[in-house]
């Protein structure tokens, strides 16, 4: 009788296990790995991992087929940075978690400069962008603080954008300060006074890092620094590397700083955000091995501090062998694949336009063993595009996060539904979409 019973619970394994194995058959896949691209290939999905990208005409007969004939396929798009889960409508009257404000009414105890602020304990997977942002092919992001006036906007995270509760991939996944002409006035309204706390900052963090058991040490320490402890232990983090420091700066003058801050600590992951006028200091921002997440739509200058605005910006970095990286916004992030064909159109290369939305963000957070390209033993997020995913006129026909087919509905689809039809007994207020 018991070996029945366990021969039967070995047929049920073995085929749910079937049933968790997908092939997308026939597409041209680009991998964004060391396969480069795979024309006629498929994608070998198994338990939500990529097995490997092989020939249509080698796919196990095990394999639940997905046809993407004449499709293009990709891995999931990656939102370099974002809000996404943060905010629903930034002007809500409620509390708005991609924004942080402070002040006498407002004093936090834990914080002065926002180092150690956290956003993983605001991030909500049922936010109604989440799905309106994954029909588009944006399958994991960056989010983060977009607004506060401490000096530095916290800590951000990654997440996928499946949906679920577990969705965060990576909490304090990198650390976020501006150093543009956006200076807050409560740090003296100046570059003169916004660098010199910076550099104060870091200078506490470091005065522990030779402390043994700082963690468990510090509660018993007096502290008098103008950091608060939680605040120097982030920054600590920043410090031995192991959480990117994003730095926003447009003008070239500002992006030199950042290079020079990066010269004087080593050990630190700098990354450049916006970088307007990048182009002018590409030589200096390759030699640094200083990635910049952009904007390249900027073309006008929006202050004297783009002046240089071109929409050759990301074309000319990755000449000069900086990595770029494309999509920083959070209720258009779907629109990240026009901003990166519009990078293409002004002589960024196409490949290097698609590396920008997927493995080039993967790696600036360091998921990259995760996400970001089609690899054997990587998270199965594949986009099946109907055609160029650079190309306005394509859109994406079928998104997979962790091998599993996303739905399409999204609260504007509803919206949409619910108003083509207004022949209803009841006021449309109480009519659920």
């Amino acid at each position: 009788m018991n070996k029945k019973i366990l021969a039967i619970g070995a047929m049920l394994l073995s085929s749910i296990a079937a049933a968790q194995q997908t092939a997308i058959v026939g597409g041209t896949v680009h991998t964004m790995g060391p396969m480069g691209t795979v024309e006629n290939g498929a994608v070998l999905i198994n338990d939500g991992k990529i097995v490997s990208v092989v020939s249509a005409d080698a796919v196990p007969s095990s394999y639940t087929q997905v046809n993407a004939t004449g499709k293009i396929v990709t891995p999931g798009l990656f939102g370099a940075l974002t809000s996404l889960g943060l905010v629903e409508v930034g002007m809500s009257a409620g509390s708005v978690d991609s924004s942080v404000v402070h002040g006498e009414e407002r004093e936090n105890p834990v914080s002065s400069v926002g180092a150690a602020l956290d956003v993983q304990y605001g991030f909500n997977p049922d936010s109604t962008l989440i799905p309106i942002s994954r029909v588009e092919g944006v399958t994991a992001a960056a989010t983060g603080i977009s607004y506060g006036d401490y000096m530095f906007n916290g800590q951000g995270a990654v997440a996928s954008l499946s949906g679920e509760f577990d969705s965060l991939i990576r909490a304090n996944a990198f650390m976020h300060v501006d150093v543009s002409s956006n200076v807050s006035d409560s740090h003296g309204g100046s570059r003169a006074a916004l660098w010199v706390a910076i550099e104060q900052s870091f200078a506490e963090a470091a005065s522990i890092r030779q402390v043994t058991g700082f963690a468990a040490y510090m509660p018993r320490m007096e502290w008098h620094g103008m950091t608060t402890r939680p605040d120097a232990e982030a920054l600590l983090h920043v410090l031995n590397g192991k959480m990117p420091l994003l730095f926003t700066a447009d003008r070239a003058a500002d992006i030199m700083q950042v290079v020079a801050f990066k010269k004087r600590n080593p050990t630190v992951d700098v990354v450049l955000v916006n970088a307007v006028e990048g182009w002018r200091v590409a030589e200096a921002l390759a030699e640094a091995r200083i990635p910049v997440i952009l904007n390249p739509e900027n073309n006008l200058p929006g202050g004297f501090d783009q002046i240089g605005a071109t929409l050759t910006n990301a074309a000319r970095l990755h000449q000069a062998g900086v990595q770029v990286s494309i999509g920083m916004e959070t209720h258009n992030i779907r629109l990240a694949t026009q901003h990166a064909g519009n990078a293409v159109a002004n002589g960024l290369p196409w490949q290097a336009g698609l590396a920008s939305l997927t493995i080039n963000p993967a790696r600036i957070y360091g998921v990259d063993e995760l996400l970001g390209s089609l690899e054997p033993g990587k998270q199965a997020d594949v986009v099946i595009w109907s055609g160029d995913p650079l190309e306005v006129t394509s859109h994406a026909e079928a998104v997979f996060i962790e091998g599993e087919q996303m739905s399409t509905d999204t609260r504007q689809h509803k919206l949409r539904d619910r108003y083509m039809n207004l022949n209803s007994d009841k006021p449309m207020t109480h009519v659920r979409p």
